[in-house]
């Protein structure tokens, strides 16, 4: 059999087996090229428990046990150490020097320099031993004659002690640093000492833990496997591993002791967030051979506790503060078919090695299995969890954002205690732009909930927070100094730093309709006059700049998709969106440039109109996927049919759009309420159209209103529609398309309403001179003549308030009173 005893920094797989005459081979298997490369072999039958070879491939060092207690007293044997620790030139095979000859277990480790440095005339090995301390060696190689490569010193190697007292130790070849726990009176202290290129070490970090190590045997993580340990020691030393991630998180995971049979413990102390979660698991099955240590696995992104035949626990390190984005699996859902058992290690990200069986295994997360999980779980924290990592763990590709947008069209009434719209909008926006620049992860949103109150069946959690680690480092790149700025983040009360919207929704807010629609008009030169001057924030010129920010969203998306649009969207002037559009660049950019100093006013304006043009991007996205899903046509819509049963859907679909972008504060594109007011005129009975747009979940828009007054006939139908849409148009809209509804009806309100605003307009004042007829034949009707000289009066004195209708005067409201008064008396109007 084979048994993986080791892997290098840079892939490279240490492996042992047994050959013919019972000689114990180590082997190299490079995981880049798919070959392999026998190192060397004893001509006996050992159980190796550790080895490593260096960068050059030059020197080996090999830890093996000789005998077990056993056969020493069996061959009167007292005299010879049991276990040997051999530094063995390779290239070629040639000296064998003992590096220690003890009674006491030792692991090896040989130290890798950075990536681009090929050669080197030293090698520098770590030496783990049983009795709890770590040395290095400091070992120089000179080449002699046909390119044999030896040990230069003779005597005693150079030698340097690192730690002491430990009673765990991990090693993380990739980073090359040593994490390793001593035990301080009632606590224990993680330390961590980082190994440099230049042979310099230092401890950079020391962080303190309330974990009980009385009692525990000494338990080494990554320096080997011995095949032969005693089971019972294993059991009596700490489980226990750190992990850390790209971002910069920092984890330990610890198996816990529990005193009540068929209940699992285990705590994740999130370092990087300052608290620790202890998770209490009641587990449905509790045979008594199956319940082992739980085993803990790095996916960088998330960290797994896995107890086989039991339960998977995919801990979401980035955003571990809410349960919901953490997924508990359990049954089917929980099996990992190559991991049946619980001697298991996570030597590198994804990647586990299998110490029972000495294989090892790529290990991520499926995309497929995680969508049919997603179409197929009943709780809302497995379906927010799973959406979750769909959308941050794996990369955006159309297809995957296809079916999350299926799932969603298709769900939306049955996630109770989140809106499926609002976190695939809030997270693919965390997932497009937090790589634009450092930090940016801990100022945006990557979700809508503020808390969560729901449970995960047969799991408790306790949460704790714990003293943040020490750090001492000065210069250092990389990890470091993103765990540092995870740090500092969380001593500013990391929560508060997020981008929220109640700025916004405040600023929204202020500006009621009727102010904001005549600051519009008038912006707009459609309107001259508006009464009520606001804050000096709402000034003209604020609001010009405000605008001006909308267009350079709406020009981002241009350059964009320069394709035709499937969907009839972005495809008039919405003044309202545009507004919060505008608001939005203004607050993020506030928001940004607060905390984000070092970065550039520039490069923070193009951020931001980045993400909300991607905000407006993903509700087309949606549109788009449930347009094609439900066959619609990309034409303008017709009011003289009824609606087909996928226009209701899509309806629907857009009604919950609309609210999740309330519910947000979000801007919507461009000629969303026009289709969705068009939909609900094609789709809903009258009563029911018109409880929306009282409700507020149609809004009248000036380009639908205006081409439903035009397209439809005067049917009696039709005029009980048209007249209950235009009683309810704004003040200011109402005057621009009630001119393309030619019906007395109509006629009638648009002169009460011109005779509304100019008797505001004369207030207390008489009418003091005669007034010229506005009809060539006078019409001997005195209370009419009273009003029209009034309205005349104030016309005169320069009152306009149709100017861009000249039609609507005092003489159209005149004889549009006469038509009235006839109709209703039977007569003929000529």
């Amino acid at each position: 059999a084979v048994y993986v005893v080791n892997v290098e920094r840079n892939g490279k797989v240490i492996y042992t087996w047994k050959g013919n005459q019972r000689n114990t081979h180590i082997g190299l298997y490079d995981l880049q090229t798919k070959e392999n490369e026998h190192l060397y072999m004893f001509e006996r039958d050992l159980c190796i428990i550790s080895c490593s070879v260096n960068n050059e491939r030059t020197l080996l060092a090999v830890s093996f046990r000789q005998y077990t207690e056993e056969e020493r007293v069996s061959r009167l044997l007292q005299s010879v150490s049991k276990y040997l620790t051999l530094l063995i030139e390779i290239h070629p095979i040639n000296n064998v020097r003992v590096l220690k000859a003890v009674d006491s277990c030792v692991r090896v480790q040989f130290l890798y320099p950075v990536e681009d440095r090929n050669t080197s005339t030293g090698s520098r090995l770590l030496l783990v031993s049983e009795d709890k301390y770590v040395e290095q060696f400091d070992i120089h190689v000179v080449a002699e004659e046909e390119h044999k490569v030896v040990i230069q010193n003779s005597g005693q190697l150079p030698r340097a002690r690192v730690a002491d007292d430990l009673i765990w130790a991990q090693w993380d070849m990739m980073e090359q640093r040593l994490f390793y726990i001593v035990p301080k009176e009632s606590r224990s202290t993680l330390k961590c000492v980082q190994f440099y290129p230049d042979e310099n070490f230092n401890t950079i970090l020391e962080s303190h833990l309330d974990i009980s190590v009385n009692g525990t045997q000494l338990k080494l993580v990554n320096f080997g496997y011995d095949y032969c340990e005693d089971q019972d020691v294993a059991s009596k030393s700490l489980n226990l591993q750190v992990f850390t991630s790209k971002a910069g998180g920092l984890c330990v995971c610890c198996s816990l002791p529990s005193d009540i049979p068929g209940e699992i413990r285990y705590s994740i102390y999130f370092l990087h967030k300052g608290y620790n979660k202890t998770f209490t698991v009641s587990l449905e099955r509790t045979e008594s051979h199956q319940l082992k240590e739980v085993a803990f696995m790095n996916l960088d992104y998330y960290v797994a506790a896995y107890l086989p035949g039991q339960f998977l626990h995919l801990l979401n390190i980035h955003h571990p503060d809410l349960l919901c984005y953490s997924l508990f699996l359990t049954g089917e859902d929980a099996r990992i078919d190559m991991l049946q058992n619980c001697s298991i290690r996570s030597p590198l990200t994804s990647t586990v090695l299998d110490c029972h069986m000495g294989s090892m295994y790529a290990v991520s997360i499926s995309d497929s299995a995680l969508l049919q999980l997603l179409q197929n779980s009943k709780q809302d924290s497995e379906r927010l969890a799973a959406l979750h990592c769909a959308l941050l763990y794996f990369q955006h590709t159309e297809d995957l954002e296809m079916e999350i947008i299926w799932w969603i069209s298709e769900n939306l009434s049955t996630c109770h205690s989140f809106d499926p719209i609002q976190e695939f909008i809030i997270a693919s926006l965390y997932c497009k732009m937090c790589p634009e620049t450092h930090n940016l992860d801990k100022l945006l949103p990557y979700t809508s909930l503020l808390d969560w109150i729901g449970i995960i069946p047969g799991v408790t959690c306790a949460t704790d927070i714990i003293s943040l680690p020490v750090l001492e480092f000065q210069n250092s790149k990389g990890f470091w100094d993103k765990l540092n700025s995870n740090l500092e983040s969380v001593k500013y009360a990391e929560p508060h730093l997020h981008y929220h919207n109640s700025v916004l929704r405040r600023e929204w807010r202020n500006l009621s309709e009727s102010v904001l629609i005549g600051l519009l008009l008038c912006l707009f030169g459609d309107f001259c006059f508006f009464t009520n001057q606001r804050e000096e924030r709402k000034t003209t010129a604020y609001l010009r700049n405000v605008f001006e920010n909308a267009k350079k969203v709406l020009s981002h998306l241009d350059t964009w998709d320069s394709e035709e649009r499937l969907v009839p969207l972005f495809q008039e002037e919405d003044y309202q969106q545009q507004l919060l559009m505008g608001l939005m660049v203004t607050q993020l950019k506030d928001h940004l440039m607060r905390h984000l100093q070092y970065v550039g006013r520039k490069k923070i304006e193009e951020i931001v109109l980045d993400y909300v043009a991607n905000l407006l991007n993903l509700v087309h996205r949606i549109m788009k996927e449930v347009w094609r899903r439900y066959q619609l046509h990309p034409c303008t819509f017709c009011f003289d049919e009824r609606g087909s049963a996928g226009e209701f859907a899509v309806f629907h679909i857009m009604s919950r759009i609309l609210e999740a972008a309330n519910g947000l504060c979000m801007p919507l594109p461009p000629g969303f309420h026009t289709l969705h007011l068009g939909l609900g005129v094609r789709c809903l009975p009258l009563h029911t159209l018109l409880h929306y747009i009282d409700s507020g979940v149609l809004h009248l828009t000036e380009t639908c209103v205006r081409k439903l007054l035009k397209d439809l006939d005067d049917t009696e139908e039709n005029e009980k529609l048209k007249f209950s849409i235009v009683m309810r148009l704004p003040e200011a809209l109402g005057q621009k398309v009630r001119q393309f509804w030619n019906h007395p009806v109509n006629a009638n309100l648009i002169a009460r309403n011109y005779v509304k605003l100019l008797l505001e307009k004369l207030g207390n004042r008489q009418c003091n001179r005669p007034v010229p007829e506005r009809l060539a034949v006078p019409v001997e009707f005195l209370p009419l003549n009273y009003l029209t000289n009034m309205l005349a009066e104030i016309e005169d004195q320069g009152v306009h308030l149709y100017e861009k209708q000249d039609h609507i005067n005092v003489r159209f409201v005149e004889e549009t009173a006469l038509r009235h008064t006839l109709m209703l008396l039977g007569l003929k109007y000529s």
